[in-house]
């Protein structure tokens, strides 16, 4: 009878053995009989949460570009730094004292680089300034963008990104994320088509040479004069069905102070006029408007938003290291001291350059995401917001087009990444077994990325099954 035991038990844990071996004979015959791998290169790397050990790595040390699963290392290093009851304000405040309805001083904007500042978050200022009784002010606006440095862009940012909507200028008040929609509905043939652009705002003009249904003028191309930096929209082409285009504008704080300026005298509030300035201490609190992390954290990962994900690698950095205004330097040593002291990763065998992965001088490893997976997982705190805003296969974010089928569908949550030549996908799944797993995938010098991410999709599967 105990010798029945044993065998049993030993036939048990063969079963186990060759189960666990075989994902990783799978992945094995993946990678070897991928036509992909031919002419690029991968690096994976898995982990099984549940029991603590990998289950597979391929090349899972190499360096490679990150592109967006960047935002992994900035997203839970904000949430363990900041916290998850960290706001990004936007402040009004003024100097000297309001009587009867003129405010007999200075009326201060102070930006706090909140990402998601729109529209109606503008209609609040100015409601907050109409419901002081203020009509009049006797000083100027004044801008106080203290917050950040004056680099606008991140180290390897492209030069010809500068138009596209993806790539906005960063400064500590963004309005609509720096970023206008210019809509392009076409008119009677040979006429000039409409053109709406929203928000409405002083800051820049619009060149309408577009022509509604004549084939002989091209292709319709919306863009900005960006070659000469300014906020000039040129319409050109054949209109013949409404289009629509997100472009960026120079210099996000000039359009946020313009605008508002504007929204004031719209609503009959006299100011004479605008400058820059620091918002002095003593200067009495009018309105506070808090964006939460929470909202930030859901956008940057379901959507894969480089400013939003930019915000939170700044605001680390002025928290972090005390700096007297926030920079790119200053998100790069918060997030090397905490790779460091809690993920227990050497920063000098990386490079971390910005928050997005926009950059092309990022160079990460497969097991430095993953190890950022884990830290996460084994922290509570930080794993239920973070897994809740990963994309969700098949349902939403950048998932939402992929994995629409099989054990991957509605179990991977994942951050995805993509720029030239790269793609990359890092996030959970939960086994067959019960077991969560956490991976990484890291595609590199690909001309396809179609084939890149079919490919990730697979190795999901497998773990799925």
């Amino acid at each position: 009878m105990n010798r029945f035991v044993l065998f049993y038990v030993f036939c048990c844990l063969l079963t186990v053995g060759a189960k666990a071996q075989s994902v990783a004979e799978r992945l094995e015959n993946l990678v070897h009989s991928s036509v992909l791998l031919k002419t690029s290169e991968a690096g994976i790397a898995v982990f099984d949460l549940t029991e603590g050990q990998y289950l597979y790595r391929y090349q899972s040390g190499k360096l490679s570009r990150p592109a967006s699963t960047q935002k992994i290392i900035t997203s839970v290093s904000a949430l363990a730094r900041l916290g998850t009851a960290y706001t990004f304000d936007t402040k009004l405040a003024y100097t000297g004292t309001v009587k009867n309805d003129t405010l007999n001083g200075d009326l201060y904007l102070v930006g706090g680089f909140d990402p998601l500042f729109m529209e109606e978050d503008m209609d609040s200022l100015v409601k907050a300034v109409s419901e002081a009784g203020i009509r009049a002010v006797r000083g100027r606006l004044m801008a106080d963008v203290s917050f950040t440095d004056s680099v606008f862009w991140g180290p390897g940012w492209a030069w010809d990104d500068a138009p596209s909507s993806f790539q906005p200028y960063l400064s500590p008040l963004m309005l609509n994320r720096g970023c206008v929609k210019v809509t392009v509905s076409p008119a009677r043939l040979g006429e000039h088509p409409s053109v709406k652009v929203t928000p409405k705002s002083p800051s820049y003009h619009v060149e309408n040479r577009a022509v509604s249904a004549d084939s002989r003028a091209g292709n319709l191309k919306i863009t900005r004069d960006w070659m000469h930096n300014k906020n000039t929209i040129i319409v050109t082409g054949n209109c013949v069905s409404t289009v629509s285009e997100e472009l960026s504008l120079v210099s996000s704080e000039d359009f946020f102070v313009q605008t508002f300026y504007s929204r004031l005298k719209e609503q009959g509030v006299v100011v004479q006029s605008v400058a820059y300035s620091l918002c002095p201490e003593e200067a009495s609190q009018l309105y506070v408007l808090h964006r939460p992390m929470e909202t930030v954290l859901k956008q940057t990962l379901k959507e894969s938003d480089n400013l939003c994900a930019e915000a939170l690698f700044h605001h680390l950095g002025f928290r972090e290291t005390g700096a007297s205004r926030a920079g790119f330097d200053e998100g790069k040593k918060a997030v090397r001291r905490f790779m460091q002291e809690e993920v227990g990763m050497l920063p000098s065998n990386f490079r971390i350059v910005d928050g997005s992965g926009l950059s092309p001088y990022n160079f990460v490893s497969p097991e430095l995401l993953l190890a950022y997976l884990k830290y996460a997982y084994y922290h509570g705190e930080i794993f239920r917001p973070l897994y809740g805003a990963l994309p969700i296969a098949g349902v939403d974010g950048s998932l939402r087009n992929r994995m629409k089928k099989g054990k991957a569908f509605r179990n991977v949550r994942a951050k995805t990444g993509a720029i030239t030549g790269i793609s990359t996908l890092a996030g959970y799944v939960k086994a067959a077994n019960g077991h969560m797993l956490a991976f990484s995938i890291m595609n590199q010098n690909v001309l396809k990325l179609s084939e890149a991410r079919s490919f990730q999709d697979k190795v999901c599967e497998i773990l799925a099954n």
